[in-house]
């Protein structure tokens, strides 16, 4: 391994960490030039009794607050969890906003200081998924909010297959004067954009974009063969330099080679169990629409399948929960098992989820105690 993989958190925040770099990749993939650049705390505790929340690069940009933020692997819950992220990258403002004096009386003329929400910042989320293309084909996918009628327009099929030209364009045209009214900053809604950034749709197909060889870099140093020559066509590039200088393995500890070791086996276990999922549930579906019709005294047999296989999904998951423990917090694999065994299949999905993400043991246990 001549390069860490820059996918990996660890090494995706030890590059970003250098402004210079993070200002260049937002450049390339936005398309603009960025005039003022601020980078910005990523740990918050955003109420008295919440975890704290931690991004993996926030700056504020042009007057824009921005979040790029890593995702190296398939997991569940990534649009909740990165719609929150999105929400709280305009709820943090809150710290900064300007006050006003609103006058509460015109009689006494007494008055009070408020926030100006007004000054509230558009905030752009730019989610990096390394592995998952969420069955999309396209490289970026993103996601600003319009009014309603938007929708209801493109998803009026008798609109569409109505030969009547005319009435199609009256439609547009009221659609256009909603969505652009700009009364009040309505048009502030739109500013506000969550991006997903396919990584394995952009290195399959290249258009010559600039931000496509950040991309393909990524994809390149996951490979743990790499070799210096993967990389020449770099070199000559001031910030690319700088990145494989931060991420060449003479760089690396032996606690980094540990870590990369425990989270190459920890997904690849996790890997190795969703692709037995996905595959039963293609072989179970397949089962059941082969017997879907027959006499209704088989219904009884389905059940039981149903019940065996979502048994034997509890089962894959408890060893899946206790193999990710073992590898992250070097506990027997069967520290947890007896309480990991009293929990529904829905419970043990969101673990799964937790056990790969928090920071201590501690609180994973804290999640468990509250599950049981």
């Amino acid at each position: 391994m001549y390069l860490a993989p820059l996918n990996y958190d660890r090494y995706f925040k030890k590059v970003f960490s250098e402004e210079r770099i993070a200002q260049r990749f937002l450049e390339d993939f936005l398309g603009v030039t960025i005039t003022s650049f601020e980078r910005l705390p990523e740990k918050h505790q955003v109420t008295d009794d919440a975890a704290i929340v931690e991004f993996d690069f926030r700056c504020k940009m042009d007057g824009r607050y921005t979040i790029v933020d890593m995702q190296q692997w398939y997991k569940p819950d990534i649009i909740q969890r990165f719609y929150l992220y999105h929400a709280l990258n305009s709820g943090l403002q809150l710290e900064s906003l300007p006050k006003k004096r609103l006058v509460t009386s015109q009689l006494t003329k007494r008055a009070r200081k408020v926030r100006d929400y007004k000054a509230l910042a558009p905030v752009l989320t730019l989610i990096w998924l390394a592995n998952d293309a969420l069955r999309f084909k396209e490289n970026c996918v993103a996601y600003s909010m319009t009014p309603e009628l938007v929708m209801e327009f493109l998803r009026n099929r008798r609109l569409w297959h109505n030969p009547e030209v005319k009435e199609l364009l009256s439609e547009r045209e009221r659609v256009l004067k909603v969505a652009s009214n700009p009364a009040k900053s309505l048009d502030f809604l739109a500013q506000n954009r969550l991006v997903f950034m396919l990584q394995r749709n952009i290195v399959k197909k290249l258009y010559g974009e600039k931000y496509e060889r950040w991309f393909r870099f990524a994809e390149k140093s996951r490979n743990r063969e790499n070799v210096a020559e993967d990389f020449d066509e770099f070199r000559e590039d001031e910030i690319f330099s700088e990145i494989m200088r931060r991420l060449n393995k003479s760089s690396l500890t032996e606690e980094d080679y540990e870590y990369i070791e425990s989270e190459d086996e920890m997904w690849e276990e996790v890997n190795r169990w969703e692709r037995g999922y996905y595959e039963d549930g293609i072989r179970e579906g397949r089962i059941e629409g082969i017997e879907e019709g027959r006499e209704e005294g088989r219904e009884e047999g389905r059940e039981e399948g149903r019940e065996e296989g979502r048994e034997e999904g509890r089962e894959a998951l408890v060893e899946t929960i206790s193999r990710i423990l073992a590898v992250r917090f070097k506990v027997e694999i069967d520290h947890f098992e007896k309480k990991l065994k009293r929990l529904s299949l829905d419970s043990l999905k969101a673990l799964s989820e937790v056990a790969l993400t928090v920071d201590t043991l501690s609180e994973f246990e804290v999640v468990l105690s509250s599950k049981i």
